[in-house]
C-alpha cells in the first residue's frame, strides 16, 4: 500500500479554496487549483516510495506490470495502469469539449506525431492514444451542460430569446432537427460578426427569465466574453448534479462543467477536443468529427452493495468507481486488481490481510498493487475506490 504524493493542475477555471480546505491548508492558494491527479499518467504522474526511494507511478508501473497491475490487467491494457482519479474544484466553466474513442484517440496520435507536432504544443489535440470516458460524482452540487436538448426544446429557448440572428438555426432545428448541423453553423459564425451574435444572445439571456440556461450563459460571459461557445450552450442539456449522484460521459458526448466539486474517474488519457469556453487551443472541424447528439449523458445513482459501499455502474473496462461510508467495524474494499483510494472526508485505516495498515486523512490517496489482495477500511472516513470495469 504505497501513499501518493500527487499533482494539484493549476488551470485558470479553478477554485482557490476547495483543494485547498480539502487539504486541511487554512489559507487560500496564490492561484487557481482546478485538478488534483492520482495516477500514473505521463503528464503528471503522483511519485511514491519504494525501498526509500522516491519514483513515480508510471515508473513503478512499467517496471513490473503483471506484479503492479495483475496479468489479467496488464494484458488487456498494455502495460498501463488504465484509469486516473481526481478531485476537480470547479469555480469557472470548463471549455465545452468532447473526447475521442479507443481508434481515434489512436489515429489522432499517430497522425500528429506523424506531422511532427511535438508533446505539449499548444495546437495538439491528442497528447495520448487513450480513450476518455469518464464518470464524475458530485461533492457539492454540480452544475453541467451535457449532452444535446431535444432539437424542438433547441429552438424554442433560441426563439424565446428573441434574437434575430439565432432564427435561421432555430428554424432548421424545427425543420430537421440536425443537431450537429446548427452546432456546426453557430461555431463557424462568421467572424466580422460574432461579437454582434454573442452580444445579442447575453444581452437576451439576462433580459428574459425563464430557464436555468439562460442565467449560465450570463454568468460565463463574465469570464469568457465574447466566446461562441456561450451561444452554442443553448444547443445543451444545463441540469445540477445532486451530491452522491454521477454523470457518467462517454466517448463522443458534447460537455462543459460549469461549477462545482466532484471526484472523477476516467480512462487514463487527457485528450480533450474544445469548442468554446477556453482560451485554450480550438479545434471546431476534429471536434465535429467526434461529436456525436445520439450520445446520453445519463446521471448515474450509486447502487448499494451493503456495509455502506456504493458502485456507479459505468460500461466501460477501464475503470469503476466506488464510494464508502466507512465506520467502525471493518469493511473489504471492492474491487480486484490494481486500485487507488481516495479519502475525501475523516480519516480511514486500510489493512492487508497480513498486518499491513496505512492511515488516510482528508485529500490523501493511495495504490493498491494487484499483489495486496483483500485490504478492509475502518473509521470515520468517506472513501473512493478506484478500479478496473470488467476484464472479461
Amino acid at each position: 500500500m504505497d501513499i501518493l504524493d500527487t499533482v494539484v493542475q493549476p488551470y485558470a477555471w479553478g477554485s482557490r479554496t476547495v483543494i485547498a480546505g480539502i487539504q486541511g491548508r487554512s489559507v487560500p492558494s496564490e492561484g487557481p487549483e482546478a485538478e488534483l491527479w492520482m495516477g500514473s499518467h505521463p503528464s503528471a504522474p503522483s511519485k511514491l516510495t519504494r525501498d526509500g526511494q522516491e519514483l513515480t507511478l508510471d515508473q513503478v508501473v512499467a517496471a513490473d506490470p503483471d506484479g503492479e497491475l495483475g496479468r489479467a490487467c496488464a494484458e488487456r491494457f498494455g502495460g498501463r495502469l488504465p484509469f486516473l482519479m481526481k478531485i476537480l474544484a470547479a469555480e469557472k466553466a470548463l471549455s465545452i469539449q468532447v473526447h475521442p474513442d479507443r481508434p481515434r484517440a489512436e489515429a489522432g496520435f499517430a497522425e500528429e506525431n506523424a506531422r511532427g507536432l511535438v508533446r505539449g504544443e499548444a495546437a495538439r489535440n491528442y497528447v495520448d492514444d487513450w480513450p476518455k470516458p469518464e464518470v464524475l460524482c458530485a461533492v457539492t452540487p454540480f452544475e453541467v451542460l451535457a449532452g444535446f436538448r431535444e432539437p424542438r426544446e433547441a429552438a424554442r429557448l433560441m426563439r424565446d430569446l428573441e434574437v434575430g440572428r439565432l432564427a435561421p438555426a432555430a428554424g432548421e432545428l424545427e425543420a430537421t432537427g440536425d443537431l450537429k448541423a446548427v452546432l456546426e453553423q453557430l461555431l463557424n459564425w462568421p467572424a466580422d460578426d460574432r461579437e454582434a451574435l454573442v452580444g445579442e444572445v447575453v444581452a437576451a439571456c439576462s433580459r428574459v427569465t425563464g430557464p436555468a440556461a439562460y442565467d449560465a450563459v450570463v454568468r460565463m460571459s463574465a469570464d469568457h466574453p465574447g466566446d461562441l461557445g456561450l451561444v452554442a450552450s443553448l444547443l445543451m442539456r444545463h441540469q445540477v448534479v445532486e451530491p452522491g449522484q454521477a454523470l457518467f460521459m462517454a466517448a463522443g458526448g458534447l460537455h462543459a462543467y460549469i461549477r462545482g466539486t466532484g471526484v472523477e474517474l476516467l480512462a487514463n488519457s487527457d485528450n480533450v477536443l474544445r469548442a468554446g469556453l477556453t482560451p485554450k487551443h480550438v479545434d471546431v472541424p476534429e471536434l465535429l468529427r467526434l461529436v456525436d447528439p445520439a450520445v446520453e449523458v445519463p446521471v448515474v445513482a450509486p447502487r448499494p452493495l451493503g456495509d455502506g459501499v456504493y458502485v456507479y455502474d459505468t460500461p466501460v473496462p477501464e475503470f469503476r468507481l466506488h464510494r464508502i461510508e466507512a465506520g467502525d467495524a471493518e469493511v473489504t474494499l471492492p474491487g480486484e486488481g490494481p486500485r487507488i483510494v481516495l479519502c475525501l472526508t475523516g480519516s480511514a485505516v486500510l489493512r492487508r490481510a497480513g498486518g499491513e495498515s496505512v492511515k488516510l486523512e482528508p485529500s490523501r490517496s493511495c495504490f493498491l498493487p494487484d499483489g495486496d489482495g483483500v485490504v478492509t477500511a475502518s473509521g470515520p472516513g468517506e472513501l473512493f475506490v478506484a478500479g478496473t470495469g470488467d476484464l472479461a
